[in-house]
């Protein structure tokens, strides 16, 4: 019977690909603009450019997914693809609505 590694559960990929891609967008907040986070998320939205801000703001789970695949962690790589999956829905929901 094989030992699974520690951390190999898709839990275990799902909390990092949600919160490595918000860290990302509060990085580039940090760096590119003095307002608010709010007043700098509107400002993408009233330019209708929100959607393009998440999908840059989750390649940082691209990385993470074949930090995962390296150390054959394959649970926790299904785990930052459907986190990955929920961001690309979220994507869509600010490109339509």
């Amino acid at each position: 019977m094989k030992i699974r590694k520690r951390f190999d559960t898709l839990l275990s990929g799902l909390i990092p690909g949600i919160i490595l891609p918000l860290v990302a967008l509060v990085v580039i907040w940090a760096i590119q603009s003095d307002l608010g986070f709010l007043e700098f998320l509107q400002n993408f939205q009233h330019r209708n450019i929100l959607s393009k801000m998440v999908s840059l703001a989750a390649l940082p789970n691209l990385l993470l997914f074949f930090l995962f695949i390296w150390t054959n962690r394959t649970f926790s790589a299904r785990g930052v693809i459907f986190a990955t999956l929920v961001l690309a829905f979220v994507m869509l929901v600010l490109k339509f609505a």
